[in-house]
């Protein structure tokens, strides 16, 4: 395949594979020769429930022929009715709708900084993030976010950010509550090389917020809808946030991004206190809700469970063969297949593209893998003899 050429008119942000996708149904994509390629990116974890999925894309349809754009200024009843079905299924009273992760987690920092005023003083405006997180490229979620290599150039940063090593129970003993007004995390650290939180230093966090009148915050835009196994990954840790946020695959692919809240919290945020001209308009609240009416329906997040157990099944024979592999990592489908250096992983990752199967890497030495929740035992065995190919050729 030759090369694809960068577009000299786009700003050069991204260091493209020479792939151009046109066309994509289920868990395939096409290029432009028509060749077809089992994507196991899901749009880095974004299209859930496959590409063009019927349902949302009727739904969607439907809301083309009606109204495309009005503004916050008027009540939009599929926004409504998305909010009220997300509080429903969590523990979350109130939401604010966005565009992306990125204005998610913006939002949710500008809401734990007014919360710290509010309900604390005016010096407790930190937030604790911990390294090789990642909260998004906007200046203060790249601040946020605990790898150099995001923040490099873009100095000074955001002040009132805290980074702790992930994982690490001593580490907490740093905070200074009187200062402190939230801890934002992942309970999966996808970016960062598909990293799961220890239950007990969650645990402890928790505790934390809870004497300290902390806030925890979730960053659930690539751990959520499904993706872990569960609705939202903190339902898994025996856990319920003060905040959390969701994108990626809420929208099945159309751009959406929420803040979830208690209501304590939530009242931080009054009329003027934060706004989006496009969060939360009619076609995007739309496809939010046809796919979590979809994904509940046809019970998709335990479908990713049982799905994510047989691929780990499969790994598993796989890092048995080859020596190079050093662990299976997985939330659900949510999977990285950690490699013993990086020269390795990204051979991997090209050598799977070469053979019509498209994953990533999470950080220099883990190849990431992102299936659709619908996809299929069968595609599941495809994709792993494609990379039992591709470990053979190494």
């Amino acid at each position: 395949m030759e090369p694809t050429v960068q577009n000299q008119a786009v700003m050069a942000t991204y260091n493209r594979f020479p792939l151009t996708i046109i066309k994509g149904r289920g868990s395939y994509v096409w290029d432009e020769q028509g060749n077809q390629f089992l994507d196991y990116t899901a749009g880095i974890a974004t299209c859930n429930l496959g590409h063009v999925p019927d349902y949302v894309q009727e739904r969607l349809q439907h809301q083309l022929d009606t109204l495309w754009h009005c503004s916050n200024l008027y009540h939009i009843p599929p926004q409504d009715k998305l909010a009220t079905l997300l509080i429903e299924q969590s523990c979350a009273d109130q939401v604010f709708f966005c565009n992306s992760g990125a204005e998610a987690n913006e939002a949710a920092i500008k809401l734990a900084r007014k919360y710290g005023k509010e309900a604390k003083g005016e010096d407790a405006y930190t937030i604790v993030t911990f390294t090789q997180s990642f909260h998004g490229r906007t200046l203060a979620t790249l601040s946020a976010t605990g790898q150099a290599k995001i923040q490099q150039g873009f100095e000074p940063l955001v002040q009132g950010f805290q980074c702790l090593p992930y994982n690490n129970t001593e580490a907490l003993a740093t905070i200074d509550p009187t200062k402190t007004c939230a801890i934002l995390l992942e309970v999966v650290q996808g970016e960062g090389g598909v990293v799961p939180a220890d239950p007990a230093w969650l645990d402890g966090i928790r505790s934390l917020c809870q004497k300290e009148n902390i806030l925890l915050m979730i960053d659930e835009v690539q751990t959520g809808m499904g993706r872990t196994g569960s609705l939202f990954g903190y339902q898994q840790y025996g856990i319920q946030p003060d905040v959390f946020t969701l994108a990626k695959g809420l929208g099945s692919g159309f751009p959406i991004g929420a803040v979830l809240a208690k209501a304590h919290v939530a009242a931080c945020f009054q009329a003027g206190s934060h706004g989006s001209t496009f969060g939360g308009n009619p076609l995007a609240t739309t496809a939010g809700l046809a796919t979590l009416e979809y994904m509940l329906a046809h019970t998709i997040p335990e479908q990713a469970k049982t799905l994510g157990e047989y691929f780990v099944t499969k790994l598993a024979a796989l890092q048995e063969t080859y020596a190079v592999i050093d662990t299976i990592r997985a939330a659900g489908l949510l999977m990285g297949i950690v490699i013993k250096d990086s020269d390795t992983a990204l051979q991997i990752v090209t050598k799977a593209r070469n053979n019509k199967l498209l994953v990533l890497l999470a950080g220099p030495q883990v190849v990431r893998i992102l299936p659709p929740l619908t996809t299929t035992k069968a595609e599941i065995d495809q994709a792993v003899t494609i990379l039992d190919t591709c470990f053979s050729q190494l």
